[in-house]
């Protein structure tokens, strides 16, 4: 309870399918005439992209996705959210990272080829807050933060749905890319679920005790409770007679997640969540030898055969609302307060600081540092408080409801200082040893910081049917930002039935994204190791090192999105949609190449601070992103059993189409967005996803194969030469992964699942690991570079 009032306070004030389960049984499209029996909660409550009540899945003109995640708590091959995501949604991307520092210890998740933080997550339709972690390294959402959406124990969820389209002017900013709803259970019954995985070589291996609860409380009110544990072990794909650990993050998690409602007379009733989850996770840094890297970075005394540092996260994340719905005359009326907060605590392991391992070596000893060190961190903290009203009025056209509301929310960002040796140069600058903590030098005072921003929105939202077959959209929303200054943006959607099975679809909105306080205020200073030894600063927006530069204060991203669509149901069997869609982005915000002394306002300033290079957060380039979505879903009766096929197919294409310089950087425009970064914003993610499934079911027997495709990529490299072929990027050809599982029904109360995940153990194409970012013979690229897994679950209901 104490991180969890600790949260609260934070927050308010700113103190100091995956293979057992198929997109087949799991996946709906809800524009394409979802299965209304499937999912009979959701079609009484409000869906994603309308506000308005009681709507059913084939009302809404946009593309949206509806997941049930029934089926994957009980027989999923994955153990977390973004890796099931990762397999059932074409349009959703989620790798693990490994040699990337920080984004090792969270997984990062986007939509349709874009940045994590342009993805808007809700829970119980409610914003949820972002992490305080920004990720430099690793070949995805590179500068971006995002929401870590294994904070949420999967079998607490029921059901989870995906906007396929800009909703900035419906939800403010970050939707840009999409809206994720994940909408909690709270349904009566106890439920349980044990799972085991490990890599086919024998490591990675997970353990998942999960378990549900849905009581009654008060007068037919509901509280459900779920309680997970996750070990993961780490896994490694070095190569023979390489020191360095590469591969998945050890994690040791806990969560605890409430979700309940309690009716108070007609439609009246109190609805709150309130979820903590408190993690251990560990990730390998670069190895160190006992060799070249004496002095520097090692000590003879201490690790005479070389070491590979560990940097170790703590994590705390904690997400609450506490809500009341009232009708208040012919008015539907919800007021509601939403917190979160997630801090990440660094400690660096098996390590040393070779500075203080010198100095004792100069004064005589044998040359000793501690093995350990605490390196600071950060947190973030979000309090949101939310007043909608809506209203259906049937006297116009036919039919037209009415919404519109107000939200005030408020963000804390810290960031707080490690101890000593965790950053000092205890010898003194030349004399051999390198300062702080090898693997992770910690956060020095001078980044220490504690920053809040509060923001006021109003909105309306009208959605008309103007007939029986036309259906319009129309949305508009202001918000006012502390630090940055206002944005209007609106919305106009529309769909047309043609006939009975075929619905024409599309709309036109502008979007923002505002800059994170984690891209304003960050601050920095670490080494990297390729393409060769450099000691980098990070610097703050609107710092000292900054402000030499002549960057400019961030400012909002903007965008405008187009979406034309179909959606194809000739029965209750078959079904087709497919829609196209492009998001132009003005503004965005990225990280910057690293400028060194050559850039002559910074070269005093770098030679003060020690360091060889600076990098900063920049609005600095416009993109287009253009794209397809496609799905296709077809049930039948096959012998004595019933298959389900699923095809999902995503293709999305992102370029950068202008480099805007500051004045201070024209002529240095490719440090500012260099071909490297240019490429981890286009091809941070392959340009293409497919998924085909088939899901056969007969009596207590159900057996699925998945086979997903990943695109191409083409990823940059630090010297422009990927090998000696001579080709000038790192390129990632085509690749086809296979899962299958098998389930067996003892009875509805009981079932066993066995499986395995890439069954053919597919890896990525081989590079010179002299070029990837990680240093590795590949980076963590399409489906990751562990190979095959095997599983096993058993679930139970009481």
């Amino acid at each position: 309870m104490t991180i969890i009032r600790k949260a609260v306070l934070l927050a308010l004030y700113g103190a100091t399918s995956v293979a057992a389960v198929t997109p087949a049984m799991v996946f709906a499209q809800a524009a394409a005439g979802a299965d209304k029996t499937a999912e009979p909660a959701i079609q009484t409550t409000t869906i994603i992209g309308s506000r308005r009540a009681n709507t059913s899945a084939t009302d809404t003109p946009l593309p949206i996705d509806f997941i049930s995640m029934s089926k994957v708590a009980e027989q999923g091959g994955q153990f977390d959210l973004a890796q099931t995501l990762q397999y059932i949604s074409p349009s959703f991307n989620s790798t693990r990272q490994t040699g990337a520092d920080g984004a090792d210890l969270v997984d990062s998740a986007a939509l349709r080829g874009l940045g994590s933080d342009q993805t808007l997550v809700l829970v119980n339709g409610k914003r949820h807050h972002t992490t305080a972690l920004v990720n430099l390294f690793g070949a995805r959402n590179r500068g971006n933060t995002g929401t870590d959406l294994n904070t949420i124990p999967m079998m607490a969820i029921s059901n989870i749905q995906i906007l396929r389209d800009g909703a900035a002017a419906q939800y403010g900013s970050d939707a840009i890319a999409g809206v994720m709803d994940i909408g909690l259970k709270k349904s009566l019954g106890c439920e349980a679920v044990f799972g085991y995985s490990q890599y086919s070589v024998g490591d990675g291996k997970s353990f998942l005790p999960s378990a549900y609860c849905g009581i009654e409380i008060g007068n037919k009110g509901v509280l459900g409770i779920t309680v997970e544990y996750n070990d993961r072990g780490r896994s490694n794909r070095a190569e023979p007679g390489n020191p360095r650990t590469i591969g998945d993050t050890k994690v040791q998690s806990g969560a605890v997640y409430l979700n309940g409602e309690l009716p108070n007379g007609g439609a009246d009733k109190f609805y709150f969540t309130l979820g903590t989850q408190q993690r251990k996770a560990s990730s390998a840094a670069w190895a160190r030898n006992g060799t070249d890297d004496i002095p520097a970075k090692n000590s003879a005394a201490m690790y005479p055969d070389g070491f590979v540092p560990y940097i170790n996260g703590d994590i705390n994340d904690v997400f609450g609302t506490f809500g009341y719905r009232w009708q208040m005359g012919e008015w539907r009326t919800d007021l509601s307060q939403t917190i979160g907060y997630n801090e990440l605590k660094y400690n660096v392991s098996n390590t040393l600081n070779a500075s203080m391992a010198n100095k004792d070596l100069l004064a005589g000893g044998k040359g000793l540092s501690p093995n350990r060190f605490d390196a600071g961190g950060f947190s973030f903290g979000q309090a949101t408080t939310n007043l909608d009203f809506s209203r259906f009025f049937d006297g116009f056209m036919n039919g037209v409801n009415v919404a519109f509301g107000g939200e005030y929310r408020r963000e804390n960002y810290k960031i707080f200082a490690g101890e000593p040796g965790s950053y000092i140069d205890a010898d003194g600058v030349g004399f051999g040893g390198n300062a702080g903590s090898q693997g992770f030098p910690g956060f020095q005072p001078g980044d220490s910081t504690d920053r809040s921003r509060n923001s006021l929105a109003a909105y309306v939202d009208i959605e008309t049917d103007v007939t029986n077959r036309f259906k319009l959209q129309t949305a508009i929303r202001g918000e006012r930002y502390s630090d940055f200054g206002s944005t209007l943006t609106g919305k106009l959607a529309g769909s047309y039935k043609v006939n009975d099975s075929v619905m024409l679809r599309g709309s036109l909105s502008s979007g923002f994204r505002a800059p994170s306080l984690q891209q304003v205020y960050f601050s920095s200073t670490f080494t990297d190791f390729v393409p060769e030894q450099v000691n980098v600063v990070l610097a703050p927006n609107g710092g000292t090192l900054a402000n030499a530069a002549g960057i400019p204060k961030l400012k909002e991203e903007t965008s405008k999105n187009y979406t034309l669509g179909l959606t194809f149901k000739p029965s209750n069997t078959f079904s087709v949609t497919a829609d196209l869609y492009r998001i132009d982005i003005s503004d965005r915000i990225v990280l910057s190449g690293r400028f060194d002394s050559s850039f002559l306002p910074l070269k005093d300033a770098l030679a003060a601070l020690g360091v060889g290079q600076a990098q900063f957060f920049v609005n600095s380039v416009n993109t287009k992103t253009q794209g397809l979505d496609l799905t296709a879903s077809h049930k039948m009766d096959l012998g004595a059993g019933k298959l389900s096929t699923y095809l999902g197919f995503n293709y999305s294409k992102t370029e950068v189409t202008k480099v805007k310089a500051p004045p201070s950087l024209i002529g240095f425009e490719d440090v500012l967005l260099s071909e490297r970064e240019r490429l981890f914003i286009e091809q941070g993610g392959p340009r293409m996803k497919a998924t085909l499934a088939l899901d056969y079911s007969q009596g207590p027997w159900a057996g699925n194969v998945t086979v997903i495709h990943f695109g191409e990529q083409t990823l940059g490299t630090w010297t422009g030469t990927a090998g000696p072929d001579g080709i000038p990027n790192s390129y990632y050809a085509p690749k086809t992964s296979a899962d299958t599982s098998l389930t067996y029904a003892f009875n509805d109360k009981t079932k066993l699942t066995i499986g395995a995940n890439n069954i053919f153990n597919v890896k990525p194409s081989r590079q010179n690991p002299g070029e990837t970012d990680n240093g590795f013979i590949y980076d963590s690229v399409q489906f990751g570079l562990n190979g095959t897994s095997y599983f096993a679950r058993i679930w139970k209901k009481f």
